[in-house]
């Protein structure tokens, strides 16, 4: 009993939000599930108005599901009214410097609620619930939260709906492999036996459309399992205490972005005014660095050039030492191999090597191929024993994408 005790105070809790994060970014993950940290600002413009419609159409269900039928209008001002409480000057609108402010978003949740509906208004689907709050038992023993935005039937016939308030459409081949509503279907077969079929479906609120899937018994076994292989990286990770950054696009969209190592440096230089950014050592450090490494390869350049140039010289003039102030160039020539260029030429000559005898003593360890597969625990665990893996740094310059923008 006492086994079977602690076994269950191990099971932890997963969402698609929770997978989604760390698969987005592991070091987001950490800060929010495992640190626990508050951001700096509360959620996106985005998340806000996407929170508003949602809460908005639940208040339309939930009157209709007691025969109460709310009028646009009334619709309409409730969302409005909601949205003048709930506001704040601290929600991040990452596309600010594009012009658009708060009362863009208002306006876009405005025009959402007033298209879904007319399109919505006289559907004879069943509401089940709303904003569901439940738990799915995975094979693993791990839980799964189930939020279903709205949970409906048509006879033996039910629909899992989630609103989406996204400026680009979800195409099929993304519906047919979406997880989050696949997912909740397992839930619904599991508490209604009389499902014969379940029906996911997305309402695109940007474009008044609705896109539709379903899922196999089989597909959803394959899902389940990929979403158990998924969690177990993320003990893996939690054990290791290894949650790298991640940065792409969606940076811009973090709430975490200033306490990210990514970008923590930036929201300190862009908080000083441009004396003290001159100053600043990161500034200093990463300007000389990226100064010498462009000489570097300026002089890599030259030195070609140079080398192509001194054998010329003494092509024409005849001789193979070539006298300079304090210095003299040697040119001699030399036997350069060349092997096959073409792909099965190169791999008939290596089969040659190895059938002859002569490959063990010609070739070598490729070390960026066999660290890869240390890391994926590709090799044998008796080779797996005879190397470590240790911590380093490798540092590399790109642009700032953030003044390519301006």
């Amino acid at each position: 009993m006492h086994f079977l005790l602690v076994l269950y105070n191990k099971m932890a809790t997963y969402s698609h939000s929770k997978i989604s994060s760390f698969e987005t970014c592991p070091y987001q993950y950490k800060l929010h599930y495992i640190d626990k940290i508050e951001p700096e600002v509360p959620t996106t413009i985005e998340a806000f108005m996407g929170d508003i419609v949602h809460q908005t159409l639940e208040m339309m269900y939930k009157n209709k599901r007691f025969k109460k039928r709310v009028e646009k209008k009334i619709l309409i001002k409730f969302y409005r009214d909601l949205w003048e409480k709930e506001y704040s000057d601290d929600i991040l609108i990452a596309k600010e410097d594009e012009g658009l402010k708060s009362d863009n978003y208002r306006k876009m949740g405005e025009k959402f609620i007033a298209d879904y509906y007319d399109s919505h208004k006289d559907d004879d689907m069943t509401i089940l619930a709303l904003e569901t709050q439940d738990r799915l038992t995975l094979p693993d023993g791990n839980s799964w939260h189930v939020r279903i935005d709205k949970l409906g039937c048509k006879e033996d016939t039910y629909f899992v709906c989630d609103y989406k308030s996204n400026s680009r459409i979800k195409m099929q081949e993304e519906a047919d492999s979406d997880r989050q509503l696949a997912m909740y279907s397992i839930w619904v077969k599991d508490k209604f036996k009389d499902a014969k079929k379940v029906i996911l479906k997305w309402h695109m609120l940007a474009f008044d459309k609705d896109i539709t899937s379903e899922r196999t018994e089989e597909q959803l076994k394959s899902l389940q399992q990929e979403i158990i292989e998924i969690i177990q990286e993320i003990e893996e990770a939690t054990k290791e205490n290894d949650f790298p950054t991640n940065p792409t696009k969606l940076c811009d969209y973090c709430l975490y972005k200033s306490s990210c190592p990514s970008f923590k440096h930036l929201a300190e230089i862009e908080e000083k005014p441009i004396e003290e950014f001159r100053e600043d050592q990161g500034v200093k450090f990463v300007d000389e660095f990226s100064e010498i490494k462009t000489k570097l390869s300026e002089l890599q350049e030259k030195q070609d050039e140079l080398r192509a140039k001194l054998i010329e010289f003494s092509k024409q003039k005849g001789v193979d030492v070539v006298y300079g102030s304090n210095m003299k160039a040697s040119i001699k020539d030399f036997d350069k191999l060349v092997l096959p260029e073409e792909d099965e030429d190169y791999r008939k000559f290596i089969e040659l090597l190895k059938n002859k005898g002569h490959w063990e003593e010609c070739s070598m360890i490729c070390y960026p191929k066999v660290q890869s597969k240390v890391i994926k625990k590709e090799l044998h665990p008796d080779l797996l024993k005879k190397v470590r893996l240790e911590k380093d740094k490798r540092i590399s310059l790109s642009k700032r994408k953030d003044l390519e923008e301006e």
